[in-house]
């Protein structure tokens, strides 16, 4: 049978920050409600979405006419408390991969809940189970758009990747003794290796125009269907153009 026209099955809980979410969520919930929670999810069941730090709001369609409206209250973490361990177990450059969109370990350790009261849900509906289907299915939209992408996971738990990179780059340690490596974490080292990067290059002087072959030259012109008679003033067209481009007139 074809499957042509049939939708995809949507999924949550792909990248390693988003089952870390999820299990915080479902964390003493009974099967009944994540499996109607997972249900709402497929179905798109969940409008409004709004993801802001420490803070996801949104409205569920279940089983009454009106939506209920669901409330995720997160504990935050401070962005100088999570560079400062990363310094203390060497994990610093964690941020340049979280940059560069992965999911590194070290800082999903000290950003994603770890705990259900790190979550705090509220809902509208008469269910008065601390994680009822609505509020799960809304977790289960957050858990796919921090697959989507990692950094969603900071703005649930209250920070964002320039307040992180922004903390690293603050050196406010005192001064090292002579001869000891003081380097910022990622001011002076984009790549992460705690080096300087070299002195950029200096390169001669060079008349591109003496340089090359003018036999060449007005082969290439000829090419173009530039007549003999005009040859010598084409010259002449690209040595002014070169002039101008390199700003010499």
């Amino acid at each position: 049978m074809s499957r042509r026209g049939k939708a995809a099955v949507r999924g949550y809980g792909i990248t390693g920050w988003s089952r870390a979410f999820v299990g915080v969520m479902e964390a003493g919930a009974d099967h009944r409600r994540i499996t109607g929670a997972r249900r709402y999810f497929r179905e798109r069941h969940v409008g409004g979405l709004q993801i802001s730090h420490g803070l996801v709001t949104a409205s569920v369609r279940g089983s009454q006419l009106d939506p209920f409206d669901v409330r995720l209250e997160t504990r935050t973490v401070d962005p100088e408390t999570v560079v400062a361990l990363l310094r203390r177990t060497g994990d610093a450059d964690a941020l340049l991969d979280l940059a560069r969109g992965e999911q590194p370990a070290a800082v999903g350790n000290l950003i994603a809940p770890t705990e259900p009261a790190d979550v705090v849900s509220g809902c509208t509906c008469p269910d008065d189970a601390p994680r009822c289907t609505h509020v799960l299915a809304v977790a289960f939209e957050v858990a796919a758009e921090i697959d989507r992408r990692p950094t969603t996971l900071l703005t649930v738990m209250g920070t964002d990747l320039p307040q992180l990179l922004a903390a690293a780059q603050d050196d406010d340690t005192p001064a090292a003794p002579d001869g000891a490596d003081n380097t910022p974490l990622l001011g002076d080292d984009p790549y992460g290796d705690r080096g300087l990067p070299p002195p950029t290059p200096s390169f001669p002087s060079a008349e591109a125009l003496t340089a090359l072959d003018p036999t060449v030259l007005r082969q290439a012109l000829r090419a173009t269907g530039v007549s003999l008679s005009e040859t010598a003033e084409a010259l002449d067209d690209l040595a002014t153009y070169y002039d101008v481009l390199t700003q010499r007139r």
